[in-house]
């Protein structure tokens, strides 16, 4: 069967720790990213340096209702038994989520794009978005032309990214026309990441969240 959905009321409760084998632990803190403007409700999922504006991405099949959304990063703060302290915390955006509804999520399932079918996923297989520079957003599909500049290394996204420092991986980028993005360093880097969303008791979408694999929870 397919890859099944993380914890997410664990992966989104601060204090929440997880350990690796090699003694590598962590400890969640929850962050604010901002508040997303959903014109039209098709939310788009993609690495920004590599596929903001370039047509090439589509939005998920499942819509929410226009509005504003706020987004919030699941910080895994990391530390290594018997390691020196170093200036700066080792922290690694672990999961990001953007909640459309504020009711509990019961059942959850992969977000999905034009074309794919859960039925065609072999065992722990999972349909994500691919990152090869690190980072990855949230924004709506009639938002992909609102940054210019950005595959030529200037604009809103670039220096947005650049205000983020030492700080969790998290930024929000204002575009032209009243459109912005949601932006985050994807877990441990580059790879291709899973977004899942979460439905109510009623069946409704209540959130995307998209699963970068460092908590293990």
């Amino acid at each position: 069967m397919p890859m099944t959905a993380p914890d997410h009321a664990r992966l989104f409760t601060p204090g929440t720790s997880f350990s690796y084998e090699d003694g590598l632990t962590g400890t969640i803190s929850v962050v604010e990213v901002g508040e997303l403007a959903l014109p039209t409700g098709r939310v788009v999922a993609c690495d920004p340096f590599v596929y903001l504006g370039s047509g090439e991405i589509e939005p998920f099949t499942a819509e929410a209702p226009p509005g504003r959304y706020a987004v919030q990063a699941a910080v895994a703060t990391l530390v290594r038994p018997g390691a020196e302290p170093g200036p700066h915390p080792h922290t690694r955006v672990a999961a990001v989520c953007l909640t459309v509804r504020d009711a509990p999520a019961v059942s959850w399932e992969l977000a999905l794009l034009p074309g794919q079918d859960i039925a065609e996923l072999g065992e722990d297989e999972f349909y994500g978005y691919g990152v090869d520079a690190g980072t990855g957003c949230f924004y709506d599909a009639s938002a992909d032309g609102a940054f210019p500049g950005t595959e030529d290394e200037e604009g809103a996204v670039w220096a947005a990214m650049e205000t983020v420092g030492h700080g969790p991986g998290v930024f929000m980028a204002e575009g032209e026309n009243s459109h912005n993005l949601a932006g985050f360093t994807s877990g441990w880097g580059d790879g291709a990441y899973p977004t899942w969303i979460g439905r109510d008791a009623d069946g409704a979408l209540t959130c995307f969240v998209t699963d970068f694999f460092v908590a293990r929870v």
